[in-house]
């Protein structure tokens, strides 16, 4: 981490006062994390539900922390800290770590694309870089740095050499998109799609769609939006953006559009992106319309910052597909596995089961899937939906875990699906022991699930049993 603070710039971002100062201290980074503090950082303890960064501030002014915030009402905490060091007390820990990447972020003028959306959004940010990177020195979110800590360091990433950054914001609660555009005051904002995601924090469908619309409200009408005209939600609340934006979409008319789309060999699709009437055929190495959505979407969002449309196509052309992400690995027999472990939700799981469809051919299907998780009260009601999906796509066995994993079974039951083609396994050594005596060259086999339900176990499990392929692509 790059950035630089006296302690009167810590003062003047976050309102806090000092408790201890130690004279002509420059702070030379900033961490979280005292286990990976570097000499003349500054320490930030995060408080939250199972933690206490504060029992950590005596370790990191040990190993080279120039000094400290303390949240307010928890100086205590601070008796074992000795020596010469500076202590600052603030009300928030969390807030002043969005306080100081606001007043960094201030610092420079180069562009900054935020993407929310209820899925895609790494994907996109990922393909975003990759364009946008062509001509430019690109800062992005590593991983899912998304929320109220990771947004910003990762904007406290920034410097000199910059010359675009690209953000991703995620959330689980009311109010957070709003808090992170404010802290990042992006020049572009990318809503991919609106659906039932974090719905145990968020209550309603209604509620998410003014969460996500949140990144537009808070960028009040500077800048550029980038708007999915495919996307019902979105199109219905695109009459309140009264700035510049950019649309895309397949069905519907757009700035940004997909034509003459088409699978290419197994593991790709080729289409010709339309952008402000230049048309180019390209292909790329993903599979599934939903990333023919995240590739327009990275179209416009790269089209707003100025990148060009042959260097759009030769980004999204370079595009290699995520692990964990709609991932096609071809295994040893014959047979493909599609890792989309990352996470899922209703929208995520339903656009994997139409890819596989997609995909499968003449192949035989498997379905592994886990819970989809923070549904709150409509948890079994969704499950029970995509147990229907499952039976309407023709999957020929399913494996389920979880918690609600016979309201999968009852609707894939529902809907056609004969139980004897449903396994509730209790080991991933129960999978792989069916799989190995019924999968077979041409067969597909999709694992998905929630975070939480640790389904990338499966795949380690299935690739050590079967062995890999180099994939084409």
């Amino acid at each position: 981490m790059n950035c630089v603070f006296t302690v009167d710039e810590i003062i003047e971002a976050t309102g806090g006062k000092i408790i201890k100062k130690s004279s002509g201290v420059t702070f030379k980074g900033l961490s979280t994390d005292s286990r990976h503090i570097s000499k003349g950082a500054l320490f930030l303890p995060i408080v939250g539900e199972r933690f206490d960064g504060h029992n950590f501030i005596a370790a990191a002014i040990k190993d080279g922390a120039l000094g400290s915030l303390v949240q307010s009402g928890l100086e205590e905490k601070t008796k074992a800290v000795s020596g010469n060091v500076t202590l600052i007390s603030v009300n928030d820990t969390l807030k002043a770590l969005g306080d100081i990447a606001h007043f960094w972020r201030k610092k420079f003028e180069l562009p900054i694309i935020a993407v929310t959306g209820s899925s895609g959004k790494t994907t996109t940010k990922e393909m975003i870089a990759g364009v946008v990177g062509t001509t430019k020195r690109t800062l992005k979110s590593r991983g899912n740095f998304n929320n109220l800590v990771g947004l910003p360091l990762t904007l406290l990433e920034i410097n000199a050499n910059h010359e675009a950054a690209i953000v991703e914001m995620g959330t689980n609660s009311s109010g957070e998109i709003g808090r992170l555009t404010r802290i990042a005051m992006p020049d572009v904002g990318l809503i991919t799609n609106i659906g039932p995601a974090h719905l145990e924090g968020l209550k309603s469908m209604d509620v998410v769609r003014e969460e996500k619309w949140d990144l537009f409200n808070n960028m009040g009408n500077r800048g550029t939006a980038i708007i999915n005209n495919d996307d019902d939600s979105l199109r219905e609340l695109a009459g309140r953006w009264e700035g510049e934006a950019v649309t895309f979409g397949i069905k519907n008319d757009a700035d940004v559009r997909a034509e003459r789309i088409s699978k290419h060999e197994r593991m790709g699709t080729k289409f010709t992106l339309t952008i402000g009437g230049i048309s180019r055929e390209l292909t790329m190495s993903t599979s599934g319309e939903h990333n023919i959505y995240n590739a327009l979407a990275a179209a416009a969002s790269s089209c707003a910052v100025g990148t060009e449309h042959n260097l759009i196509c030769e980004g999204l052309q370079s595009f290699k597909p995520i692990s964990g992400r709609m991932e096609i690995l071809k295994l040893k027999n014959g047979a493909f596995l599609i890792n989309d472990t990352y996470n899922a939700n209703p929208t995520s799981v339903s656009v994997a089961l139409k890819t596989l469809k997609d995909l499968k051919e003449r192949g035989e299907s498997t379905v592994i899937l886990g819970d989809m998780l923070e549904l709150g009260v409509w948890a079994e009601e969704m499950h029970q939906d995509i147990g229907r999906l499952i039976a309407d796509t023709g999957v020929d066995t399913i494996f389920l875990r979880g918690k609600f994993s016979r309201s999968v079974a009852e609707g894939a039951v529902r809907r056609g699906l004969k139980s004897n083609q449903i396994y509730f396994p209790e080991t991933t050594e129960e999978i792989a022991t069916h799989l190995r005596q019924h999968l077979k060259k041409g067969d597909w086999v999709l694992v998905k699930g929630s975070r939480n339900m640790k389904m990338e176990e499966i795949i380690q499990e299935l690739t050590g049993v079967f062995g890999l392929e180099e994939t084409e692509g």
